[in-house]
């Protein structure tokens, strides 16, 4: 009896065949849904439009040596659809507007009384104003004559060729800071052909930790640690060297946010500005940014939204439940003073303001009188109390008047024009910019029971829909 020899046909004997018209017929449904799908609900492909990205440099603006792991530790998102996308313009075309723009100064400005900054000596940076000077100047009179104070009663180590290259930025500028080695430099991505040549100015803030470190891997050069040193290129970035025995703070978070908030004054001719935190790699052109979330939106300010508090009580309990800072009872009295002083948590009456806590990691500013005093003020608050700006946000912003236009964009936006990278770890607690701060040690986390008699009571019973009677 024979054996019999039954043969599968040829189709199924590629089995990386079978796979392929697997995987074919598994994605194409995907794909057709994509594709016919509502726009107006998917970020990404917006933020992909051919026309946007036609003059973008393809070339690499900075090889770091291997051991460096400039691009390690990327925070994974998850968001892929929103429901308020950007929607970018041709490239050309934003850059010939931002560019009239620049050269037209009135058209850059709001109506608004000018500024004029109080100069002169004083025993801290901002001056340690009290609460009641602080807020007397959250309404500007009419009057030109009243000056604001804005920091910079003590001097802030900039050598005189890197103060006088910032001055002669008259376009955009975009700027960052990392201070104690917390961060590391990366590249912006998606940079338009005269990004670099023309239109925008790149600026890095760096300590003498930071600089050391650099230095370590080649990337920069070492010095002596004295005198002026040369302008230094890192790909689009100018490092700026801070010396760190000559900065105004102990604390690196404050000395962060002098560049943070005081861009205005840093850069006195630049018309627009685009910060970014050390932890953040932009990945779509800065002239964009500016004119879709900005220009755009007829706005002095954009800020991504937080993507979970709402309310302001609720990043300050976030900020002691995560030892976001050490000094538990300076966030409370903080809290304690803005509620005694008009605080409220948010409701639709703030509209259009969409919350009251915001993500500071991108800010994108219209250098006017407006934005210029927000900045000011939320300074001197930061000074007063601690460098955790979202703390003090909403108390200014709600404050201030005339009102400022903020264009508070969903934070699902902030995930696709950059990406968040994890800091530096260290071993220390030497006023490091997320934890650290200049009162460390043992701190006492907050009970239901010191809410009686706090002057932030009827705040909180008021986000918890409570009755506070």
């Amino acid at each position: 009896m024979g054996w019999v020899r039954v043969r599968r046909p040829p189709l199924l004997q590629s089995k990386l065949l079978c796979v392929s018209l697997l995987y074919l017929l598994t994605t194409l449904p995907l794909a057709l849904y994509v594709s016919f799908s509502d726009p107006s609900s998917r970020c990404l492909p917006l933020l992909l439009l051919p026309s946007t990205r036609s003059s973008s440099a393809a070339t690499t603006l900075f090889h770091y040596p291997r051991d460096y792991g400039e691009h390690k530790h990327a925070l994974p998102t998850s968001r892929r659809l929103c429901s308020d996308p950007a929607v970018f313009s041709d490239y050309k075309t934003v850059l010939e507007e931002i560019n009239g723009l620049c050269r037209n100064l009135s058209a850059t400005a709001r109506a608004f009384p000018p500024l004029r900054y109080q100069n002169g000596r004083r025993d801290t940076f901002a001056g340690n104003l009290s609460t009641e000077e602080r807020r007397s100047f959250f309404t500007p009179t009419a009057d030109s004559a009243v000056e604001i104070p804005c920091g910079f009663f003590k001097d802030f180590p900039i050598a005189q060729a890197d103060r006088l290259a910032m001055e002669s930025c008259r376009g955009v500028v975009v700027a960052s800071a990392i201070l104690n080695d917390h961060d590391k430099i990366r590249q912006p991505k998606g940079l338009g052909s005269q990004t670099l040549k023309t239109a925008a100015c790149f600026f890095m803030f760096v300590d003498d930790r930071t600089h050391s470190v650099l230095a370590s891997h080649g990337i920069l050069k070492d010095d002596d640690g004295h005198g002026a040193t040369a302008s230094t290129a890192v790909g689009a970035w100018r490092v700026v060297r801070l010396r760190q025995q000559q900065l105004p703070y102990e604390s690196p978070a404050m000395n962060g946010v002098v560049a943070k908030h005081l861009l205005h004054r840093l850069f006195p001719n630049a018309r627009f500005s685009v910060w970014v935190d050390g932890k953040m790699q932009l990945t779509v052109d800065p002239l964009l940014l500016v004119h879709s979330l900005l220009i755009g939106e007829g706005a002095d300010m954009a800020v991504a939204r937080h993507p979970f508090n709402l309310h302001a009580m609720e990043e300050a309990i976030a900020t002691a439940r995560w030892h976001k800072w050490g000094d538990v009872d300076g966030v409370r009295a903080q809290m304690e003073t803005y509620c005694s002083n008009g605080l409220q948590p948010w409701s639709s009456s703030k509209l259009p303001y969409p919350s009251d806590v915001p993500d500071t990691a991108i800010i994108i500013r219209r250098h006017g009188s407006a934005s210029d005093l927000f900045s000011c003020l939320l300074f001197n608050e930061l000074e007063a109390f601690n460098p955790r700006d979202q703390l003090a946000f909403a108390y200014v912003r709600d404050q201030m008047s005339p009102k400022l236009s903020i264009n508070m964009f969903e934070v699902e936006v902030l995930e696709h024009i950059a990406v968040e990278y994890r800091h530096n770890l260290k071993r220390d607690n030497a006023g490091s910019g997320r934890g650290g701060g200049t009162k460390q040690g043992v701190t006492r986390m907050a009970s239901s029971r010191d809410i009686a008699g706090s002057s932030c009571e009827k705040y909180l019973m008021k986000m918890w829909g409570e009755p506070s009677e």
